[in-house]
């Protein structure tokens, strides 16, 4: 990967004329990483930012985000703005509101899974169950070293039967893991979905689709738009099919302000 800012020349070409389409996650790429999920708060600067390119005709932005539509929407509370929830499975924005359809009984099993991680996991400081409607998501970043052990234990015990009968999916991300519908969709292909919908309503092919995220479950959407866009991964350099990085959360920031400058001049 390089870094976005060594290759500014190059960057600056590839942006120019086109029709920005801002694919952006939201935790870890628009705002830092905290303990507690419910404490996550957006910069009015970063805010501010995206409210400003949403507003020029030459840019769209969708955040695409693990958190479910309400809260990710809560976060953000901008209005000319697509958001996408729960990986893509929640979309809403102007003109446009989905809720991807799931097996019969899949929120029943999530609710018993659900029951059976709190009641295991009661003792284990640290550790919290978020229900997202569509997914679970089982928290650990506060618990102690010695206890993740015990916990991943827990947690695939709970799930194993579901998962065995395909009435579940698993996923993995940063001292995270979730349950998510048995269903083949993913950030990936909620972009592609997105993008499609874009070049049809905009009658034109000169679209250039832009997506920076930090997590794993990024990874998708990366590969997805391999040779279609420019992909920026957020963290130090690693194992990522993105074609470009930035360091941290302040950088994205910066790129986002260095785009706004091009699309005012």
């Amino acid at each position: 990967m390089r870094h976005i800012f060594h290759n500014l020349g190059k960057i600056k070409r590839s942006l120019e004329g086109k029709y920005l389409f801002l694919f952006l996650d939201c935790d870890g790429t628009l705002t830092p990483i905290v303990n507690t999920p419910n404490k996550v708060i957006i910069s009015q600067k970063t805010r501010r930012l995206l409210d400003l390119l949403s507003r020029k005709k030459n840019c769209g932005i969708a955040i695409i985000s693990g958190r479910s539509l309400d809260d990710i929407k809560k976060r953000v509370g901008l209005n000319n703005i697509i958001y996408s929830g729960n990986h893509g499975f929640q979309i809403e924005g102007p003109k446009i509101k989905h809720e991807l359809a799931v097996p019969l009984g899949y929120k029943k099993v999530l609710q018993c899974i659900k029951a059976q991680l709190k009641e295991k996991l009661c003792g284990v400081k640290g550790v919290f169950v978020e229900d997202k409607k569509l997914s679970l998501a089982l928290h650990f970043r506060l618990a102690d070293k010695r206890q993740l052990t015990f916990i991943k234990t827990v947690f695939h015990e709970s799930i194993i039967l579901y998962l065995v009968k395909n009435k579940i999916k698993i996923r993995p991300g940063k001292k995270i893991l979730e349950v998510i519908p048995p269903v083949h969709w993913d950030k990936g292909r909620i972009v592609l979905w997105l993008l499609a919908r874009q070049v049809f309503a905009l009658k034109k092919k000169n679209i250039l689709p832009i997506y920076i995220g930090d997590d794993v479950t990024d990874e998708d959407a990366f590969k997805a738009l391999k040779n279609k866009g420019l992909t920026v991964f957020v963290g130090e350099t690693g194992n990522s099919k993105a074609d470009y990085y930035l360091k941290d959360t302040k950088e994205v920031t910066k790129f986002l302000r260095l785009i706004m400058d091009l699309k005012s001049n």
